[in-house]
């Protein structure tokens, strides 16, 4: 992993002081690493049975999208309020600098749907359970949920004790 990790860089005081960003912009402007990243997030998953993948806002989309397509299934947008133009289902959850809510439209998951969440960061693990929340109240059941970056020092495997993690890089 150290080619992908050759590819994030810090960007201090972002997007408040004290924060430092971990930037995968690097990483998606360059082909082979993000093709190396799509195919490390879902070798563990190659053989499960998913039948969608969830990208949280906004750079979920992207990983989130790549996965799906390379797995053969459809993506669900998990987005901030007032995004979607359909009756939507809401969740509200705190961020480590503030708080937030997703939403995702009431039709985007049938019930006993097999989810895999992705996201580029697993910070405090808020986002992330919030997602989870809002894929079950949809009648969604998680498979996983995978990340290119893991920030250790945060915790937020904590919020997520009840679903498997995979994470490519930790910091």
């Amino acid at each position: 992993m150290d080619r992908l990790i050759d590819k994030i860089r810090d960007i201090p005081d972002f997007p408040i002081d004290g924060i430092i960003f971990k930037d995968i912009t690097p990483l998606v402007q360059d082909p082979d690493s993000l093709r190396l990243t799509i195919a490390e997030l879902i070798k563990p998953f190659k053989d499960k049975h998913i039948t969608a993948v969830a990208g949280m806002e906004a750079r979920g989309f992207i990983f989130g999208s790549l996965v799906a397509w390379e797995l053969g299934v459809g993506f669900i947008p998990l987005r901030k309020p007032g995004k979607l133009p359909y009756k939507v289902q809401q969740v509200s959850y705190k961020l480590e600098y503030g708080e937030a809510s997703l939403e995702a439209h009431i039709d985007a998951i049938k019930p006993g749907d097999q989810i895999l969440v992705i996201d580029d960061v697993l910070a405090t693990g808020g986002t992330a359970k919030a997602s989870c929340e809002l894929i079950e109240k949809l009648g969604g059941q998680i498979v996983a949920c995978a990340f290119v970056i893991e920030l250790t020092v945060l915790n937020g495997r904590k919020k997520l004790v009840n679903y498997p993690l995979h994470s490519l890089v930790s910091y």
